[in-house]
């Protein structure tokens, strides 16, 4: 004689679940879906419970998408197993869900689960040699129109992968940095302190941007830059909007907060009344402690000029570590060249060369004449038998006036009017198939590099003096 029954799920039901999934997770059986998706699917999709009086002995819980049908849980009490109990809960599930219009009903099941027969018993198939894959969303979709309304967004995950070359500064920001904040549980078990706050410094156009952008995407948190030019217009004036600002940042789950050329909020606090950036830098002094209290975050501060900050800004307690950004060494510099090169006249230029012309070359530097190196080769497959203008000349776009070119070839192709595709044409006939060497250090002999000698000398003072790494 049959001593349970099966009916719909109902509320008073929960604690039911809780009670057969505290039994499955006591016998080793690890879910495959977590508890507030079983919880979540009993009440908005289909459940249905087995019972013996009214206590609940056994459950089965499905969730429909389109047309597929997915199995979310399935359970017994120990002492109920063997009874039927599985087998009666997936028909009565089955029956209730048919109205949905499904073709197929699956379940993913943990290697532990012993209690398979109720499956084969019903008709489902044991497909083997499959394997399941799952990742978390870093970002829930609730907080999507906040990190909207703060200009924030979501990088590619592989932006980290991307930054070419800087080798030592991607593995010291990995470790002190990454490492703590995305595998936090480990790092209380040695007793790391994740960081909350770190100063980005050194001489421009050396990707300190980048690199805050890279952590952001590596962790895979929200990017979210705060521009104070773009404050200080708000009524309550640059103090109050960027405690504002602070504010609804701290609504996110996850953030790296970007401040760039933070010397501008922040410098050196004198006079005598105090100007109104005194205020400003008062105001950022007093947020910095309130964002480290919080979880799941990190301000990454940047400036050019780490000797203009007030020195209250750059004491411990306030920033974990200052870490300088400098120029790229011979290897960085050979990576970031590899990356620019066309590949498919990557090895016919000797990068070697242009990696030691370019020393002291900022990697803003390098991409510049790589791209000059590009446009020039461009030009010359083009308008072969022409000479390139020049900025300023008579008839040139600088002057104002019509740039007219004469026939390249015997082709006949004339540049003033020259279409697209016959340009096109010209280049993919042509000899030329990308930037030569020649090229190359051509365009490197005529860029300006961005850190002169002595700013460069002057970056290797401020890391003995005041790196905290």
């Amino acid at each position: 004689m049959t001593t349970w029954r099966i009916r719909d799920f109902h509320p008073s039901d929960l604690d039911g679940i809780l009670l057969l999934w505290s039994a499955m997770t006591a016998s080793g059986i690890e879910p495959v879906y977590s508890l507030s998706e079983v919880l979540a699917s009993c009440q908005k999709d289909v459940a249905v419970v087995a019972l013996h009086g009214e206590d609940v002995v056994g459950a089965a819980v499905g969730r429909a998408a389109h047309e597929q049908g997915w199995i979310v849980f399935l359970a017994t009490l120990p002492e109920w197993r063997s009874r039927g109990i599985g087998t009666a809960l997936l028909a009565a599930l089955e029956n209730r869900m048919a109205p949905l219009g499904l073709t197929k009903l699956s379940a993913l099941m943990p290697d532990t689960e012993t209690r398979l027969e109720a499956f084969l018993s019903r008709g489902f198939k044991d497909v083997q040699n499959l394997r399941f894959f799952e990742r978390q969303i870093p970002v829930a979709r609730t907080e999507l129109e906040p990190l909207a309304q703060l200009g924030g967004r979501v990088l590619p995950r592989d932006l980290w992968d991307r930054v070419a070359g800087m080798k030592r500064e991607k593995q010291l920001l990995e470790r002190r940095l990454v490492l703590p904040l995305a595998q936090a549980e480990l790092a209380d078990e040695f007793g790391v302190v994740p960081p909350r706050a770190v100063v980005l410094f050194g001489p421009p156009g050396t990707g300190k941007t980048t690199f805050a952008k890279a952590i952001a995407s590596r962790l895979e948190w929200p990017f979210v830059e705060v521009f104070p030019s773009r404050l200080a217009g708000d009524p309550e004036g640059l103090a109050g909007a960027l405690r504002k600002t602070f504010l609804e940042i701290s609504e996110l789950e996850h953030a790296v907060v970007f401040l760039d050329e933070v010397e501008e909020i922040a410098s050196h606090r004198a006079g005598d009344p105090p100007s109104p950036n005194q205020g400003v830098t008062n105001e950022l002094l007093k947020i910095i402690p309130a964002f480290r209290e919080q979880p799941g975050r990190l301000l990454v501060c940047a400036t050019n000029f780490i000797r203009a900050l007030d020195s209250a800004f750059l004491r411990h307690g306030r920033f974990d570590y200052v870490i300088p950004i400098g120029l790229p060494d011979a290897e960085a510099r050979r990576s970031m060249w590899e990356r620019f090169i066309p590949e498919a006249v990557l090895a016919e230029v000797d990068v070697e060369a242009l990696v030691a012309r370019t020393e002291g070359f900022s990697p803003a530097d390098i991409e510049f004449a790589a791209r000059s190196a590009s446009q020039r080769a461009l030009e010359k497959a083009v308008y072969a038998a022409e000479p390139a203008p020049v900025l300023g000349m008579a008839g040139s776009p600088a002057a104002g006036g019509a740039l007219h070119r004469e026939p390249a070839d015997d082709a006949g192709l004339v540049a003033q009017g020259v279409s697209g595709a016959a340009a096109g044409e010209a280049f993919v006939s042509g000899v030329r198939r990308g930037p030569s060497t020649e090229d190359y250090l051509e365009a490197i002999a005529e860029t300006k590099t961005t850190v002169s000698e002595d700013v460069a000398a002057a970056f290797l003072e401020d890391i003995e003096e005041l790196a905290r790494a």
